[in-house]
Formats: structure tokens, sequence, C-alpha cells
């Protein structure tokens, strides 16, 4: 829970995601400047702020594609800045990130991106084909897996990608402003597989995006950031209704 009169975290429980006083430092530029942060299991935490806040920055902490400069941070109890790059590879199997440029394979055809997460499985290719179409129907895409990604719109590389992650059957989903480029009506179907895919999996999903209107339709609590510090944290309603002028300044402009 955050505290408006002191600007802190509460802790509520252990939480899954864990942020404690995380700082992380560029060329002697704090990125983030003592964050913590608790997500528990199964919401949908939305991350907000402006350009350079620091939002993806923290998906990257989480996914442990970076190390924070100080501070700790935890997944399911586990402070995963002790762990080797060796033992990164189990944490990133339960923590997918789906990044914002979707970052398919250009070379692969969709199967093989999709497939990617059982490449060390040595599965048939039968049965390698049975779970890529399965996975692909799960988020609306049948039909397509021989199709390489330049042949696929915008969109369509996003559920591609969406499915890449759902495969390695995570625990959290990180998605780096998944409607990012998106035209409004393919923007909103994402939103609808997002939320479709969370009641259907169980998952925990954390959400960078600067769009207010996906904020409030899929998150179930929004954190805002503002110069690399936590600013708000509370419902998507909270959000709308706080008397924060950094929060009334940053919504009037969203």
């Amino acid at each position: 829970m955050f505290c408006h009169c002191c600007g802190s975290v509460k802790w509520g429980g252990a939480g899954l995601i864990r942020l404690e006083d995380v700082v992380y430092e560029v060329d002697g530029v704090n990125i983030l400047d003592g964050v913590s942060l608790q997500i528990e299991k199964g919401e949908v935490f939305v991350i907000m702020g402006t350009s350079g806040a620091g939002k993806t920055t923290i998906l990257r902490l989480l996914n442990g594609l970076l190390r924070p400069t100080s501070g700790r941070v935890f997944i399911d109890g586990e402070d995963i800045t002790q762990l080797t790059e060796k033992e990164m590879t189990r944490i990133r199997r339960r923590v997918a990130l789906v990044f914002q440029s979707a970052a398919l394979f250009d070379s692969l055809p969709v199967w093989a991106n999709v497939g990617f997460a059982w490449r060390k499985e040595r599965l048939p290719e039968g049965e390698l084909l049975r779970r890529v179409q399965k996975i692909l129907a799960l988020v609306g895409l049948d039909g397509v897996e021989d199709r390489m990604p330049a042949e696929l719109s915008g969109g369509m590389q996003k559920r591609v990608s969406l499915a890449r992650a759902v495969a390695m059957e995570p625990d959290v989903i990180l998605y780096d402003e998944p409607t990012s480029g998106l035209d409004p009506i393919t923007s909103r179907k994402i939103l609808d597989l997002m939320v479709e895919l969370q009641n259907r999996l169980k998952v925990t999903s954390v959400v960078v995006t600067h769009d207010l209107q996906a904020a409030s339709q899929i998150g179930t609590r929004v954190a805002l950031l503002h110069e690399g510090k936590i600013a708000f944290v509370g419902s998507p309603a909270e959000l709308y209704e706080s008397p924060q002028s950094i929060v009334q300044e940053f919504v009037a402009g969203g």
C-alpha cells in the first residue's frame, strides 16, 4: 500500500514481486531513485510515467536483464539480485517479457518463434507443431505458423510475441508498451486478449504503458513514476481522484 502522507510503500504481505529501495544509476544519473513496490499474485499492475521516468528499467530489473546499483528485487520471496547469470535462466522462464517492438526473429517462421521456448527439449516435429498451434489458437492466430514475421501486421506480430511468452508457461508476464504503434481498434483487441489470458492462465501481469485508457481498462493498480521515484500507487479510479499536483498534471496531459 502506498502512503500518500509520507510517500513510501507499506508492506501488506509477502507479495509475489517486491522491490526494496532500488536505485539504478547510469553515468552518475539515478534512473531509479529508491523505488519500493509490492505486486501481489494475480493482479495486473500498471506502471506509468513520462518518457525517461524509469518504467522499462523496472521491467528489465524484474527479468534480470539489468541489475540494480543498490537495493533488492524479490520474485516469490527470492532475492534475484544475488543470483548468478546461470541461475537467472530459471527466473526468466517464470518471468516472461513481451518487448515493445515484438522482437521476433525475422529470419524464422512463426512456428519457430513460438517454439523457441522448447528448443532445448528436442521435441519430435509433430509434437512441437501441435504445441505451437495450440498456443497460436489461444491468441487468435490459427493457421499462421508457416508465415514469416514480415508477412504479419503489427497487431499480429504483437500476438506472436505474446504467444512466445505464454509458451514458457510463466508465472509473471511483463508487457512493455503493448499497444505502442497500433491503431485504436487493434490496441483494444490486444488489451482484451491480455485480460483474457490473465483470466485463463492466472498469471501476474506488470504492464508499462503511457495510455491512461489502457491502464483504466486492465489495471488492478497503477503506479506513477516521476523523476525516478514512486509518486503514486493506487487503483485507476484513485489515480483520477488524487489531489497530488504531480498526478493531476499527468492525468491532464494524458
